[in-house]
């Protein structure tokens, strides 16, 4: 969700950060998809969560053919692209700010007969809820998007408005701070969470969410 350019900084790790393209091969198909560090900061490179989140519904976790999908804070696109390419209609949502970027790789990334399937639109947490009707998607899916404090209200007001009773949240993310598990605790009082997926080379754990008062066996 932060738009913020990240200052230079010598470590190795954020080196793949600033290359312009990142290839991927998910459902059967290279996926390239293009980086902009320098303008976009966070929401312009692809994380490991996002590399996570997409294997897992590569797995077959969720049955995603016909199903109506929506990602949060989708930044590169790659677990909507991958979605898509998986047989879901998917909504893949960011700030306004990230938008083109976001729909230049959504483009170049599905096929016509499958660009269909793939809407990309504005969804900032908390304030355009107005734009999409209460438990609108069967999926909701988030790589990455619990990190700044500041959000979490918003994320989850936004959380609750696009759930019905059946749909299911996914959300994969490292845990950093105290103040990640403090959101997952959160999230516990409106939601039955529990965690699906850890992958012990990355770091990143994947948690499904349901409403509270749904049967356990949804």
């Amino acid at each position: 969700m932060a738009l913020v350019p990240y200052e230079e900084t010598a470590g190795m790790g954020l080196q793949k950060f600033h290359k312009p393209l990142a290839t991927f091969s998910f459902a059967n198909r290279t996926i390239q998809i293009r980086q902009d560090w320098r303008q976009l900061g966070v929401a312009a490179v692809v994380w490991d969560a996002a590399v996570v989140l997409s294997t897992y519904l590569e797995m077959g976790a969720v049955e995603l053919r016909g199903c109506r999908a929506v990602e949060l804070g989708a930044g590169t696109g790659l677990v909507g692209i991958v979605a898509a390419l998986l047989g879901a209609h998917v909504t893949i949502t960011d700030r306004k700010v990230a938008l083109e970027f976001l729909k230049s790789n959504v483009q170049a990334n599905l096929p016509p007969h499958i660009q269909p399937k793939a809407v990309v639109k504005e969804l900032t947490w908390g304030q355009d809820l107005g734009s999409y009707s209460p438990g609108e998607f069967d999926l909701i899916l988030g790589a990455d998007i619990i990190y700044l404090e500041e959000t979490f209200t918003d994320l989850l007001q936004t959380l609750e408005h696009l759930c019905s009773d059946r749909s299911v949240i996914l959300l994969a993310c490292r845990i950093r701070y105290e103040r990640d598990n403090n959101f997952l605790a959160t999230l516990e009082r409106q939601f039955t969470v529990s965690k699906v997926h850890y992958d012990p080379a990355k770091d990143v754990h994947i948690y499904k969410a349901q409403k509270r008062h749904q049967r356990e066996d949804l």
